[in-house]
């Protein structure tokens, strides 16, 4: 494993999670995912299960990078928690029915699914009118069966494809009147339970015929996690002078941007 690489993973989800509410997934995956099958040869059990190994630890990368990131939030006071406590149990049920499915679903799957799951949040926020410009209605929260019938789906899609949930979590809050610099600060402390959920069955769950190599329990690469971990907390360090210093249409445009960017990563890898 290449770990210099895996440190500026980290420090790129460290920026992301921090500033746009990624939780590192959408940089750890599809970049896990073309290193395990550069590193591994083609056909080897490695190679065959990189989609999964990728999410998994993606999983549990963001449980410390969404923890560090709500906390410098919440003393920044950007986030409303009367908004995240009837939404996250939710998520977490959904995460431990996510990540359950994913233990099922082959590689090749999985990399498609996560295409798919870009391409349509790219097209909806740019399309649909809210995201880019902001609404301007006041903010306001969910009923307790409306946040469950979010978070579920929410928590079940984060956890299969080893991303935060910000691409669904941020276009719902935006649209329910949230400013960019609100909503991706709301997407941290509503991927922690995803996050905690996900990696508990990624790494008990898999079947232990899986020879995945040293540092590997179930299908999370702790080593490959602790490197990027501490990659992520040099990047929201250097991240967080920027915060709310963007205004919120350029905000909007840049997590576009960077949406776009991950899919092209998707789409040029091979497996």
């Amino acid at each position: 494993m290449f770990y210099p690489l895996l440190g500026l993973f980290g420090l790129c989800a460290g920026i992301t999670t921090l500033l746009f509410g990624f939780g590192g997934g959408f940089f750890a995956v599809p970049l896990l995912y073309a290193l395990l099958l550069a590193s591994h040869g083609a056909g080897s059990t490695v190679a065959e299960h990189a989609m999964q190994i990728a999410v998994a630890t993606s999983a549990a990368v963001m449980i410390f990078s969404s923890a560090l990131a709500t906390w410098r939030h919440h003393h920044a006071g950007s986030l409303h928690w009367d908004l995240v406590r009837p939404l996250a149990p939710a998520i977490a049920l959904g995460a431990l029915l996510g990540a359950c499915a994913a233990l099922y679903v082959t590689s090749a799957w999985l990399r498609w699914l996560f295409i798919a799951y870009l391409l349509l949040s790219l097209l909806d926020a740019w399309l649909r009118p809210g995201f880019v410009r902001a609404s301007g209605q006041p903010l306001n929260g969910l009923s307790r069966v409306g946040a469950t019938l979010a978070g579920v789906p929410i928590g079940a899609l984060a956890a299969l494809l080893g991303v935060g949930g910000s691409v669904m979590t941020v276009p719902l809050l935006r649209r329910r009147g949230a400013s960019m610099r609100t909503a991706t600060a709301m997407a941290n402390p509503l991927s922690l339970p995803m996050a905690l959920a996900a990696t508990l069955v990624y790494a008990l769950f898999p079947a232990s015929s899986l020879d995945l190599g040293a540092g590997v329990l179930g299908l999370v690469d702790w080593r490959a996690a602790l490197v990027m971990a501490l990659g992520a907390w040099l990047g929201m360090h250097l991240a967080a002078p920027l915060l709310g210093r963007i205004s919120d249409t350029a905000h909007a445009r840049a997590y576009l941007a960077l949406l776009a960017g991950v899919l092209l990563v998707m789409l040029a890898t091979g497996g």
